[in-house]
């Protein structure tokens, strides 16, 4: 090999050695990320249990929970829309536990056309899974609080606007008035696999790119 190639070449192979590197990291980060889904989704398919006398948001995200309470007065509707039947609203109401606490419902989904109807107080038990929802981010409306829309489950800002303790049921049974219950999916931003095709593609091509300048300098020095 001739001593001009030993540079290039050295410079190559490290570089191909970085983006392999950040390559496999991403492809491990993807079996993290995939574990967290999977313990999420058995979490949220558990017996439902009572709700805990201080909900935390880390821990107890997803929990499975049954509760008997009432809904009466003021709801919150977050603008949403459901593919093949257009926009509509989800509804959230404060919810009167019958240990006397005070916590979100959302109960799920009207279309558009059923934002004004009347929907009385009412007993229930409500099984669902707690959740803080990643809905609102730097970049979302606020609410337009004259019209009732929300672009977003906010569950810090709707507790302050009904009373409630910050901490949000989500239905995943029907609870009347034609509200359909909506249930919680789990939700984790799951870039990994399309990042791990990216370093080693780049891998690949500075690979070849160091192939090919090797080969221009072997040429001159024939």
């Amino acid at each position: 090999m001739h001593r001009r190639m030993i540079l290039p070449l050295l410079f190559g192979l490290i570089g191909a050695a970085i983006l392999i590197g950040l390559g496999s990291w991403q492809v491990q980060r993807l079996h993290w990320k995939e574990g967290l889904i999977a313990r999420a989704e058995a979490r949220i398919a558990e017996a439902p249990v009572p709700v805990p006398a201080q909900p935390d948001p880390d821990t107890d995200r997803y929990l499975s929970v049954t509760a008997a309470g009432r809904v009466a007065g003021a709801e919150l509707h977050v603008l949403t829309s459901i593919q093949g039947e257009g926009p509509g609203f989800l509804v959230i109401t404060a919810f009167d536990l019958a240990d006397g606490r005070r916590i979100l419902l959302d109960r799920g989904f009207i279309p558009e056309a059923a934002k004004t109807a009347a929907r009385p107080p009412r007993d229930l038990t409500v099984t669902g899974n707690l959740n803080w929802p990643d809905d609102v981010n730097a970049s979302t409306p606020a609410p337009d609080t004259g019209r009732n829309i929300w672009f977003g489950r906010d569950v810090a800002a709707m507790a302050a606007a009904l009373g409630t303790d910050p901490v949000m049921l989500v239905a995943r049974e029907d609870t009347g008035d034609g509200i359909r219950a909506q249930g919680v999916t789990a939700t984790f931003r799951n870039d990994h696999l399309g990042y791990a095709i990216t370093w080693f593609s780049l891998a690949v091509a500075w690979l070849g790119m160091t192939a090919a300048y090797l080969w221009r300098i072997r040429q001159r020095t024939i």
